[in-house]
């Protein structure tokens, strides 16, 4: 069995540094809540008080708002950091995404987002070094900060190009430090990501963001996205049940399809895909999700209610006509 407890103390001590004059809140579900418990259990360890909530305890599954009482029990607690540890369901994200927002921005908690966490991300992601990640993130991040063009190739089929508007959109770098006041993070972490201006090429998926993630795990071989002006023009993929599933998602409102956010991993400690969105987006590779942008960070400025993110991972990656990364290596 996956022993998560050096992951749960990893997140506590080191990504969000809690100590005793910290209040931590912790919203977890039924499927998850042994993960929420072993975050608890840390937290105590720092003496920090704690406040662990189970979302079916507020609401219905798929949850679509956020109740006023269970934003209510958490603002009289007055975190000062707050943890999402749970499944993700269809539809859910209207319900965790201004939840979340309400805690990073208005009581400025130092977050951690770790949606569709599970005992083996716990073990694996979870249990990286995160110094290092931090100092390649920033790395990394200095080297594509002003570029404007990025090409990308890799095993899965994607074969693309990216334009940026590094005037315009800026870059995030995702280190895995939750340590400011109002600063949020998925855990486990390890990106650095931006808006991309424009995207072109074919982009072969192998794992699936949102709800797709926890469904479907690593595809039995890769979903072909082509995309044409940052559209979504056709996907390509044997299983119709599976490829109607997606084109559904993609199709629920004008920017689903839309290239909104475009990232390179920078987690060196993960070796192989798992199945778990939260995890295998932080690969050394690239990921681009269709959807929301992440407006506020990177400065886009059109939005969308659905985030999709795709994996592409031992990618072969260049900037302004250098290597980055080769096969999923970076060769700096």
């Amino acid at each position: 069995m996956p022993d998560i407890r050096h992951g749960a103390a990893n997140a506590i001590h080191v990504c969000l540094a809690v100590g005793s004059q910290d209040r931590v809140v912790i919203l977890t579900d039924r499927a998850r809540e042994h993960i929420g418990h072993a975050l608890a259990a840390e937290c105590e360890l720092a003496e920090a008080p704690t406040k662990l909530l189970v979302i079916e305890d507020f609401v219905e599954r798929p949850a679509k708002l956020a109740p006023e009482h269970l934003v209510q029990e958490v603002d009289d607690f007055k975190p000062t950091v707050s943890i999402y540890a749970a499944t993700g369901q269809p539809g859910e994200l209207q319900f965790r995404g201004p939840l979340t927002r309400h805690w990073f921005t208005d009581l400025r908690t130092r977050h951690g987002h770790m949606i569709n966490i599970d005992d083996q991300v716990m073990e694996e992601g979870m249990s990286s070094d995160y110094e290092k990640i931090a100092a390649i993130t920033i790395q990394v991040t200095e080297i594509v900060r002003e570029a404007r063009d990025i090409e990308v190739q890799a095993p899965s089929g994607t074969d693309l190009r990216a334009r940026m508007d590094p005037g315009r959109l800026r870059w995030v770098p995702c280190t895995g430090l939750i340590h400011e006041p109002g600063a949020w993070s998925n855990l486990p972490d390890g990106e650095t990501f931006t808006s991309p201006a424009q995207v072109d090429g074919v982009l072969g998926g192998e794992v699936l963001g949102d709800h797709f993630s926890e469904r479907y795990g690593v595809l039995p071989e890769p979903m072909l996205f082509e995309i044409g002006n940052s559209r979504i023009k056709r996907i390509v993929f044997p299983y119709d049940d599976v490829r109607t599933d997606v084109e559904r998602y993609m199709t629920q409102h004008e920017n689903s399809n839309r290239a909104g956010e475009f990232a390179i991993g920078t987690n060196v400690g993960l070796k192989k895909l798992s199945g778990n969105l939260l995890q295998d987006e932080k690969i050394p590779g690239l990921h681009i999700a269709f959807g929301h942008p992440y407006t506020a960070e990177t400065g886009a400025d059109w939005d969308a209610p659905s985030h999709c993110d795709v994996v592409s991972s031992g990618a072969t990656i260049k900037v302004d006509g250098q290597l980055l990364m080769r096969d999923g290596e970076f060769v700096f």
